[in-house]
């Protein structure tokens, strides 16, 4: 039988390019070099891609190079609301001018009694101050206001263990804290009443007469005597008016 040489395949490899369309095959020409170019639209993607990590990366290289200025900055801002107004969102008080009182308060340390007279001490809050250089009377302009507000507005803490002093406002005294020990303690009076609770979240009212002595019981009688003996002006009946520091009412 006559073999078929058109369906036999050359056994040869260097025959492989006799048969038609191997050579074609063979040559890269064939398949066109545009085929394997990346398409415009995979480009821009990678291109956007490459373009935001060169952004990201130098975002993240100068913020972790000056992270302490911009976090200063992030929190100076926050610093920069107004004192009087961290002082009333904390607290939660009313409203300036919702509530008008007048009470006495004394505050001794080792037997000696607080200046709240001097200028250091005046008007540091609108809302619950000492003004006129007076040494003893708090006036309160609002609702929910309590003494904390007060000692705080000029660097002093009191809590039901220790009276807490500011170095700088209460520089004639060396000493700045004082807390219950064997033979010294603080305690507070409030109408001539022992008052067990923290003094410093007490919210007072008109006429009320308030203590808060640090020492020995000895002196409690004598320091009670001498809050009762202090006037307490009566509140006029005009509404104060705030303007900066100079409140006189």
């Amino acid at each position: 039988m006559p073999e078929n040489n058109e369906k036999t395949l050359p056994k040869g490899l260097s025959s492989d390019y006799s048969l038609p369309g191997r050579f074609e095959e063979s040559n890269s020409e064939y398949y066109g070099v545009d085929s394997f170019k990346p398409k415009p639209k995979n480009r821009a993607i990678l291109v956007t891609v490459i373009a935001f990590l060169i952004v990201s990366t130098g975002f993240f290289s100068y913020y972790f190079v000056n992270q302490n200025e911009i976090d200063s900055r992030i929190i100076q801002k926050t610093l920069n609301i107004d004192p009087e107004k961290r002082l009333a969102n904390q607290y939660g008080v009313g409203e300036y001018g919702s509530e008008h009182a007048h009470a006495a308060i004394v505050v001794f340390v080792d037997d000696e009694q607080l200046n709240f007279g001097l200028s250091q001490f005046q008007v540091s809050s609108r809302y619950i101050h000492f003004e006129n250089h007076n040494p003893h009377i708090i006036h309160k302009h609002a609702t929910d206001v309590p003494l904390d507000m007060l000692f705080a507005s000029f660097g002093m803490t009191v809590t039901v263990d220790c009276i807490i002093l500011d170095n700088d406002k209460f520089s004639e005294i060396k000493i700045t804290r004082f807390c219950n020990g064997p033979d010294q303690s603080l305690v507070s009076y409030v109408n001539g009443e022992k008052y067990y609770s923290d003094i410093s979240q007490y919210v007072l009212e008109h006429d009320d007469r308030i203590l808060i002595s640090f020492g020995d019981d000895e002196s409690i009688s004598k320091h009670l005597s001498y809050l009762e003996s202090l006037e307490i002006f009566d509140i006029p009946k005009k509404t104060p008016q705030y303007s900066g520091n100079d409140i006189t009412i």
